[in-house]
């Protein structure tokens, strides 16, 4: 497998490791995952119960600073991978690196690297249709599970079957198809499309320009490529073996999300056997961002 390797200068590394947090019980770590090597961030009493935390699109570890802390104080060990093609992570060449079944293979390896059979699972964005299927074909190492503004796969799939609204909202995943040009879009201009995707998905005020900053400087260090290839892997990927979550989950879902309808979260509900919804007014599809509340509702129910 080709792969290609990111950026390793001290000052590179210094830039999008755990570093950019101050808490120095906060580390990062290389791991030999799924062929890979994949950057972790982690936190936490080694043997205190896991929670991995997946990341979406343009995102990467550092989207979840805002509950690393909190997670651990209320007793877990939290491990939040780069996922593959993202920031200090390896990134492989080719589309089908980057199908939902190596991306499923990446979180369950990387629960057996911390020695355990299982774990809390939780993902936003791209990292939620991760942490969908992860627990639909891997129920066993899933214990719980979290999704922040992502619907159930089966239930995005029929919705772009019948909402031409949603197709509408949809539009970048078609675009993401196409050889090259989406590559050269997002790159150009200092990355400016990247920048906006961050802004006009998000409420005023949720990205600062420092924050902006630390995402331009991830980007670059395997850039826009890998990124796509998730949208094209996906549409490459099998459905998963069932359609039903058996597991404790939990939904939390911004209202004001511009590119998925919240009536999909409605439907996602009902594709679990213990499911739970909180909607939240006024917040974006950057809600665990935006809303302290979401935090809080993770802790409630991974406790």
């Amino acid at each position: 497998m080709s792969v290609t390797k990111p950026s390793t200068t001290t000052e590179t590394v210094r830039d999008t490791d755990a570093s950019l947090l101050t808490d120095p019980e906060v580390e990062s770590s290389y791991r030999d995952i799924n062929g890979l090597q994949l950057h972790v961030v982690a936190a936490g009493d080694p043997d205190a119960p896991l929670i991995v935390l997946l990341h979406g699109h343009p995102d990467f570890w550092y989207g979840w600073r805002d509950q690393i802390r909190s997670l651990v104080e209320a007793g877990f060990r939290v491990v939040v991978p780069d996922q593959r093609g993202c920031n200090l992570s390896d990134a492989p060449d080719g589309i089908d690196a980057y199908r939902q079944s190596e991306l499923v293979a990446d979180v369950r390896e990387l629960i057996h690297s911390e020695g355990r059979e299982s774990a809390h699972v939780v993902g936003h964005d791209f990292g939620g249709f991760v942490a969908w299927n992860v627990a639909l074909r891997h129920p066993s190492i899933v214990d719980r599970l979290g999704i922040f503004n992502v619907p159930h796969p089966t239930v995005y799939r029929e919705t772009l079957r019948s909402s031409p609204q949603q197709i509408a909202r949809s539009w970048y995943v078609w675009f993401y198809q196409v050889p090259k040009l989406p590559e050269w879009m997002l790159a150009r201009n200092d990355m400016a499309n990247m920048v906006d995707s961050l802004e006009i998905t998000s409420n005023p005020g949720t990205f600062d320009e420092d924050t902006i900053a630390c995402y331009k400087m991830a980007w670059s260090h395997t850039g826009t490529t890998p990124r796509i290839n998730w949208y094209r892997g996906f549409r490459r990927s099998d459905s998963p073996p069932r359609d039903t979550v058996t597991q404790p989950t939990l939904i939390c879902w911004g209202e004001d999300d511009i590119a998925l309808r919240h009536s999909m979260a409605e439907q996602s509900v009902d594709y679990c056997e213990d499911g739970k919804l909180q909607m939240f007014p006024d917040a974006s599809h950057w809600v665990h961002q935006e809303r302290d509340e979401v935090t809080e509702a993770l802790r409630c129910h991974l406790s």
